[in-house]
């Protein structure tokens, strides 16, 4: 390696070869990261901890082990960092949060254990929006996230961290979670590679719940090939997660360069209609082309009750969130506030201090929809719409493999554009709730930049349940034609 730089500049796969071939050293990895985050994260904001002790004391170990020629496999040795959603043992989790100061669990999350039983070297614990709530990350309690491409607009969010972490070249992989988008947006935004799996195919034990029958971590990389290592380890079976599949985990990496020819792209036409900003729409329109020319079929699909999902999301979501968060109340985690009135006093003055304004609005939508007399016209309407959408995606994939469309609207937009507008900032999610509502996998590919702002655009691909290698397989087919993204000009400004 001739410097740092170039170093940094190596997707997953490509550090993980070069340490294999010993012409590069964990340890070296893990110093170029951390001197890279604290040069740039001052700017950046997408860590809310640096882990940078454990990270040596790892790095070293996988040295060891390289050493002996004895390494684990493709992620020993390699820089990675984690959404500060997932349960780090002896290392303060917050879900960006101020509810959860001075929280410390004690044992890790499923994935966490995995990617350190692979060796991989865990660099720090990722910005978020406060309990994954929100489409810009500008909801965390401790500070916000900048994009890369432009510090004055959003990363994304709710894994706002992830996404740009990776693209300022921070760390060679990270995970995040998805309940409604929370992967494949800030992916698409900071012009990186995200998937979110099928529901139950990666344990949620150790994850900060949200909405249970949604959340689903999911990894994040530079390229196809990245997000498919990282999916390999991190998928499969655990018996502490009850919706943990037992089904067995494929080879991601079997089929990931069979290219396009054979497959049929199932292209909602509504989907690029009336509201997507018309250099989107170019860029995706340009994709589908692409994929006709490399062999593959495509067919229109209708999706018709995809103009529910916004609403069936917000009602869903919600109620769960509301559930799941009222264990937050000062007896058991974090911040306690004190208060006249007893335990109820403490109740209240605790979570009117440790909630921010985003979960408590949620909280209030979702136990208003879950009251009785509202129940039925509300919550129990949504969870219809739900099987409606899975519906139309079954119809859909008996004439297809994938289905291609956009992830996002619009391209990032402006910090503060939409915080004062929350119906705005959830349409941001309009493309990407409906997967999550079907429990189906998802992904987001970077398909070129936006043709005036030139920023990211993502494609998004959706596939049939468990069937994440044909997306990795489609993913990169699109990847290996239009070749990688320029390094984001934002930063080194």
């Amino acid at each position: 390696m001739s410097g740092a730089g170039e170093l940094l500049d190596l997707s997953l796969t490509g550090l993980s070869a070069a340490l294999a071939a010993g012409r590069v050293s964990a340890r070296e990895a893990t110093e170029a990261a951390l001197a890279r985050i604290e040069a740039t994260d001052g700017r950046v904001g997408a860590f809310l901890a640096v882990t940078a002790e454990r990270a040596r004391e790892r790095a070293a170990a996988a040295d060891a082990r390289a050493a002996r020629g004895a390494r684990l496999g493709p992620l020993d040795g390699v820089p990675l960092a984690v959404k500060d959603l997932f349960l780090t043992r002896g290392v303060a989790t917050t879900a960006a949060s101020r509810i959860l100061a001075g929280f410390v669990p004690p044992y890790d999350a499923a994935v966490v254990e995995r990617l350190e039983a692979a060796g991989a070297v865990l660099l720090g614990k990722l910005n978020l929006d406060e309990f994954a709530m929100g489409s810009s990350n500008e909801n965390s309690a401790v500070k916000p996230c900048h994009n890369p491409w432009d510090l004055a607009r959003t990363p994304g969010g709710s894994s706002g961290g992830s996404a740009a972490a990776l693209a300022a070249r921070q760390a060679f992989g990270t995970l995040g979670t998805d309940t409604g988008g929370s992967i494949r947006e800030p992916a698409a935004f900071c012009g990186v590679v995200g998937l979110k799996p099928t529901y139950g195919r990666v344990s949620r034990y150790g994850v900060v719940a949200f909405a249970s029958s949604l959340d689903q971590p999911g990894p994040l990389g530079r390229t196809v090939g990245d997000a498919a290592a990282l999916l390999q380890v991190i998928a499969g079976r655990d018996a502490r997660d009850l919706t943990s599949s037992t089904r067995p985990v494929d080879d991601y990496g079997a089929a990931l360069e069979e290219g396009a020819r054979g497959l049929t792209v199932g292209v909602p036409r509504a989907w690029l209609a009336e509201g997507v900003e018309a250099g989107v729409a170019r860029r995706v329109k340009e994709a589908l082309a692409l994929y006709e020319r490399l062999g593959a079929k495509l067919v229109d699909v209708e999706l018709p009750h995809t103009k529910y999902g916004i609403a069936a999301y917000y009602l869903i979501a919600p109620a769960e969130a509301s559930s799941n968060l009222a264990r937050y109340d000062g007896v058991r985690f974090g911040l306690r506030e004190g208060g006249a009135g007893g335990l109820k006093g403490m109740y209240g003055a605790t979570r009117a201090a440790g909630f921010g304004a985003e979960p408590k609005r949620r909280i209030m939508l979702g136990t208003y929809a879950l009251s009785a007399g509202y129940y039925d016209a509300y919550y129990l309407r949504a969870q219809k719409v739900r099987t409606l959408l899975r519906r139309d995606f079954e119809r859909a994939f008996e004439r297809c493999d994938v289905i291609a469309g956009p992830v996002t609207p619009a391209v990032a937009f402006r910090l503060g554009e939409k915080v004062a507008d929350p119906l705005a900032m959830y349409l941001e999610d309009v493309f990407t709730v409906t997967c999550n509502l079907a429990a189906l996998p998802g992904l987001s590919v970077p398909c070129g930049l936006h043709p005036e702002q030139q920023l990211p655009v993502g494609l998004q691909l959706i596939g049939r349940p468990f069937d994440e290698a044909t997306l990795l397989r489609a993913a990169r087919a699109l990847e290996r034609e239009q070749g990688p993204l320029p390094r984001p000009a934002g930063l080194e400004a």
